[in-house]
């Protein structure tokens, strides 16, 4: 069933192996274009979500988390805070294109550039440039290798390393740390068994019908025990 919950890491987080599924109103055949801006219903949305689970074959694990709204704003800002905890390609590219519809208006009121103006300044890569940097990195190890070393010079360059080793695993940790206290809201579905009973299931009381905007992603595999960790229901919430 549907319902809104809270998306955030645990403790312990296993590896998950399973198929997924994107929709998104810049899917071909699925949103519909209204002049500047691309739009799609939850209904629509899950929908096709339904369809593709068709293709499943027998007992099968299925989550699906859902972001949408009848404000562009908010619906930026609900992908926003769930790709700040949950980066999948699909919902990031989905706040890319959002955002470069919304300034699409502004950015055609702007004047343009000089004709001849130069462009920005960005770093010269080309393969040919980049063996050569890379040669010369190595080259100059070598030659640094080669240099005798002194026992008090061995010990100032492992005390460096120990407290660069120190220094990055707390970062790691703090960086985790963060991951974990971080959460996004989002509508979420779970449900286990023959996938045709789970499409079935997924059509029925389909939240915020009246919105516009929707993205959503869904898993389907074995197991997905450790993507349903991710889901937090407070029991406080309502249903818009």
């Amino acid at each position: 069933m549907w319902r809104i919950a809270d998306i955030r890491f645990p403790v312990s987080m296993a590896a998950i192996n399973c198929a997924i599924v994107p929709v998104h109103p810049w899917v071909y055949g699925v949103g519909q274009k209204a002049g500047a801006g691309s739009y799609l219903s939850p209904a629509n949305a899950v929908a096709y979500l339904a369809s593709r689970l068709q293709a499943a074959v027998g007992e099968t694990a299925v989550t699906v988390f859902m972001v949408s709204s009848t404000a562009q704003a908010d619906f930026m800002q609900q992908l926003a805070q769930l790709t700040g905890v949950f980066p999948a390609p699909a919902f990031t590219q989905v706040a890319r294109m959002a955002k470069a519809a919304a300034e699409l208006d502004s950015v055609k009121m702007q004047l343009p550039a000089k004709a001849w103006a130069l462009p920005a300044a960005v770093p010269l890569s080309v393969s040919t440039c980049r063996s050569a940097l890379n040669a010369q990195r190595i080259a100059d190890a070598q030659k640094e290798a080669a240099l005798p070393a002194s026992v008090d010079g061995i010990k100032s360059q492992l005390a460096s390393f120990a407290a660069e080793r120190g220094t990055m695993l707390a970062t790691i940790s703090q960086g985790l740390s963060a991951l974990q206290q971080g959460s996004a809201r989002a509508w979420v579905f779970t449900g286990k068994g023959h996938s045709s009973v789970i499409a079935a299931e997924l059509v029925k009381n389909i939240p915020q019908p009246s919105a516009v905007y929707t993205a959503a992603m869904m898993f389907v595999g074995d197991s997905l025990d450790a993507l349903e960790g991710m889901i937090h229901e407070p029991d406080n919430y309502t249903r818009p």
